[in-house]
């Protein structure tokens, strides 16, 4: 069971989440204030942090800071009413790896948490039909041959594959790949998947990976 650490200083906020994440099979502990919050990541294993930006005694900055001194690796994702660009990139250069826009619904906070929660240790090498994916040499051979692509179309070919037989929506590969989490056109993941499907030059009936009108796409052996 994955364990999670909440530091934030509205008790309505507490209880709700730790009453959904623990509905969702996660360990939950909590803080209320920088301080404690810092005394219980010391004193536990936690796999996630869950941290608010402003805290008593300690802000939400500098929480993070100290996480990471002693931890580079526990993913930590803000709460935050702070909106502004500068504030953003402040959140993010203090160590965090993700943040979302209080207020928030809970089923985006999950997947927010599941991303982050990935196995970073997964299998070096995927497989979809013909296709094979050499994470750590970027390489990626389709029918004993091997095809070049960009960084980009790597990794939305790499996010499919690992999501493979699930449908993945455009506005989630635009957060997952490309790491935005505003309103942007998602139009250029289709520019992306035409590129990738020019390279990948399967025959019509080895279409492995598959266009949900109106939703996204999903990868399917």
């Amino acid at each position: 069971m994955k364990h999670i650490l909440i530091v934030e200083d509205e008790e309505g906020i507490i209880q709700f989440l730790t009453q959904g994440l623990e509905e969702e099979g996660y360990q939950i502990s909590s803080a209320s204030e920088g301080v404690s919050g810092l005394e219980l990541f010391q004193n536990q294993k936690f796999d996630l942090v869950l941290l608010d930006w402003m805290l008593p005694k300690m802000t939400g900055v500098a929480l993070c800071k100290k996480i990471r001194e002693l931890n580079i690796k526990v993913p930590i994702i803000f709460l935050t009413a702070k909106d502004t660009v500068q504030e953003t990139i402040e959140g993010l250069k203090s160590g965090a790896n993700d943040y979302i826009k209080k207020p928030f619904s809970f089923e985006e906070l999950v997947q927010r948490i599941k991303v982050q929660l990935r196995d970073k240790s997964e299998e070096d090498t995927l497989t979809l039909g013909p296709i094979e994916i050499n994470i750590p040499k970027h390489q990626v051979v389709v029918n004993k041959q091997e095809v070049s692509f960009t960084h980009k179309e790597f990794d939305l070919l790499c996010y499919l594959v690992k999501n493979k037989g699930t449908v993945c929506s455009r506005s989630q590969i635009i957060q997952d790949v490309w790491d935005i989490h505003f309103d942007y056109d998602t139009g250029v993941i289709d520019v992306f998947m035409n590129a990738i499907r020019k390279k990948l030059n399967l025959k019509v009936e080895e279409d492995f990976i598959k266009t949900i009108r109106g939703v996204g796409y999903i990868a399917n052996d």
